[in-house]
């Protein structure tokens, strides 16, 4: 496994190029909204990051057409946008990557359509705080498998299913690095965490089984019985100290 570590100008760029997407993102939250089309979000999404100077990441990666993955109520990832129309209570996965000067960043959410169930928002709730104590992990000195176990334990105490065939990845110069970051695993296990590694940590939780299933489009990937998912995800850097989020709007 060939972790690549980070210089400090290198992770600047990515800072740089987190903040950039996380107002991006937050354009497209805003647009959210019965009637919508997913289409119409993927386009905000990509003038949002162009007008900015960036260059969205996802759109022709592996052939995938677009520059938001839309993932709409019990699809979990890659979800292609197009004419599908939002209604009142849906929930939607919003994924969108960027990249400046050669460096990416990645970062996802899941907000509701109006008015949601309150299932839907325990779930929304749950994933979301799921990535929060999943980064809490991510210190030089500890272990892969910390983050994961801690995912995995926070979203089991509250009776979710933990997708275990998509994971987190490293990140840099190309969207996926080694190492692959699962939502599962045993504390103390796997390779050691040090001060320049930059991660995409992101939760998948589904209100039922964690098996999934993917759409004849070979892209959007959905729960096996049908059940909500939500998913969350943030690009973090490894420090001496407290991980960095580099996905955050800057102050």
């Amino acid at each position: 496994m060939a972790i690549i570590l980070k210089t400090e100008k290198e992770i600047a760029i990515m800072r740089r190029a987190g903040h950039i997407l996380a107002v991006a993102l937050e354009e497209v939250k805003k647009n959210v909204r019965p009637g919508i089309t997913t289409r119409e979000l993927d386009e905000i999404a990509e003038r949002e990051l162009l007008r900015r100077g960036t260059t969205p990441s996802f759109k022709g990666y592996q052939g995938f057409p677009a520059s938001l993955c839309a993932s709409v109520n019990e699809e979990i990832v890659h979800g292609i946008p197009g004419g599908r129309v939002l209604k009142e209570g849906d929930i939607i996965s919003l994924d969108i990557g960027n990249i400046l000067e050669g460096f990416q960043a990645d970062m996802a959410v899941t907000v509701g359509v109006g008015e949601i169930s309150p299932a839907a928002q325990r779930l929304i709730s749950a994933t979301q705080a799921a990535l929060t104590v999943g980064i809490a992990q991510a210190r030089a000195g500890g272990h892969l498998g910390d983050i994961g176990a801690a995912v995995e334990e926070y979203a089991q105490s509250r009776g979710y299913g933990v997708v275990r065939e998509y994971t987190g990845h490293g990140i840099g110069r190309n969207m996926h690095e080694d190492p692959q970051i699962p939502n599962f695993g045993r504390r103390g296990k796997g390779p050691e965490l040090k001060k320049g590694m930059t991660l995409a940590i992101e939760p998948m939780l589904n209100i039922g089984t964690e098996k999934t299933k993917v759409a004849p489009d070979c892209w959007t990937v959905y729960t096996a019985d049908g059940s909500l998912s939500a998913h969350f995800e943030h690009t973090v850097a490894i420090t001496d100290g407290e991980p960095e989020t580099l996905t955050l709007i800057e102050e």
